[in-house]
């Protein structure tokens, strides 16, 4: 019997990540051998079992066949004779194929450190790229959610999808596999992606690819829009810095659902119906399953935002009225999770405008204006020009926004 960690233990591990979780091979061993060492095993028709003590993971090497649709659609084979390097075959990413032999089932300790790599995971790490172990990367639509997922991990230190890798995925979106995803594992594959450093790259990711037209459609149509979509992708940057909790980031993602919110012209006197995003809000939770305690806090946040934006210069009536609208009587802290909600918002539509100027001002060079012109003459002109630039081109993102409602 040999045990090896595995997956992301190693791969954070080299990455110099903190490890929160370990995950274990063993190559050599039976069911029979797992219960007699006191484990205990996960389900009866799968090899994973719970430590004793630590409970952590310890599968058996195993194959899978693909016979189904969906990530269930697997025949699992675990035998004493399975190899490491076949167990670790059938995994998503070089990067989580990688071991460690350990010393024994009761000793994790590494019997002398070296990292087993069969699939080029120790040059992708260096290379600082999402790679596929093998064309059965495309047996299974979930993986096209975890990539994503890991890309919005390590998209801060770099890393980007191998471009063989995204043409499997895009082929799985194509086939229609994903239809066949539980909706609890889109949320758990959404969910952990959005608490992340880079939760936008996930969501951005998921739009290039068609996975976001495939599950979360009303997104997919919402951030058609660049503008809409840029401005919510830099708030969920932001919200990522300012570490904002799973409800606040949802909500700054349904937003996208609200052109409203994003149009400089409209204000708080304007009478608004946000009913029809609530029910697209609801109806998104309700197909991924999300739990209603995110639903509820980004509806309440689209009905409120625009009262939120103005607290400064709401009527004592209106501020009465805000706070028993959110509760805040009974529930201070949800208040104050509302507002830093709509200051990240605020943040981002101020980077849009800011960099919607800067744009304009790299877009005017002397080539734009009149060729006779001399000393001050020319700065004052390229400053007119790239004004007019600037009004031209929020006219043009103001009227998109009220196309669509």
């Amino acid at each position: 019997m040999q045990v090896y960690l595995v997956g992301g233990a190693v791969r954070d591990q080299l990455l110099g990540r903190p490890v929160k979780d370990k995950d274990f091979v063993v190559v050599g061993s039976t069911v029979a051998d797992m219960l007699a060492a006191g484990f205990n095993q996960v389900g009866a028709d799968f090899p994973v079992f719970l430590h004793p003590d630590t409970q952590e993971e310890y599968a058996l090497a195993r194959t899978e066949r693909k016979l189904g649709h969906g990530y269930q659609g697997f025949s699992v084979h675990a035998s004493p004779i399975v190899t490491l390097k076949e167990d670790l075959q059938r995994r998503d990413l070089t990067v989580n194929a990688m071991a460690i032999e350990v010393t024994s089932l009761t000793d994790d300790s590494h019997t002398n450190g070296e990292v087993i790599d069969y699939y080029g995971g120790l040059q992708d790490i260096e290379d600082k790229v999402l790679r596929h172990v093998s064309e059965a990367f495309s047996e299974d639509p979930l993986r096209v959610l975890r990539t994503a997922r890991f890309y919005s991990r390590y998209y801060d230190l770099g890393f980007s999808i191998a471009e063989e890798t995204l043409h499997l995925m895009q082929m799985l979106v194509s086939s229609g596999e994903l239809a066949h995803l539980s909706a609890e594992r889109i949320w758990q594959e959404s969910s952990r992606a959005m608490m992340q450093n880079s939760p936008q790259v996930y969501w951005q990711q998921l739009f290039i690819s068609g996975v976001l037209q495939a599950c979360f459609a009303p997104l997919h149509q919402a951030w058609h829009n660049t503008h809409i979509r840029e401005t919510v992708q830099t708030a969920l940057y932001f919200s990522a810095q300012m570490q904002l909790n799973l409800s606040q980031r949802w909500a700054l993602l349904m937003t996208s659902l609200n052109p409203a919110l994003f149009d400089s012209n409209i204000n708080i006197d304007n009478n608004h119906d946000t009913n029809a995003t609530v029910k697209q809000i609801n109806s998104i939770g309700n197909t991924v399953k999300a739990p209603k305690i995110h639903t509820q806090f980004a509806s309440l946040f689209i009905q409120q935002a625009e009262y939120l934006k103005e607290i400064n210069t709401l009527t004592a009536a209106q501020k009465i009225d805000l706070l028993q609208a959110c509760s805040a009587h009974k529930e201070p802290d949800k208040l104050s999770q509302l507002l830093v909600t709509s200051h990240v918002l605020q943040l981002a539509q101020q980077h849009r405008q800011m960099m919607l100027a800067l744009n304009s001002f790299h877009a005017i060079g002397i080539a734009d204006i009149a060729p006779d012109l001399k000393g001050a003459d020319i700065g004052a002109a390229l400053r007119l020009a790239r004004i007019d630039h600037l009004q031209v081109q929020t006219m043009a993102i103001n009227n998109k926004i009220s196309i669509v409602l």
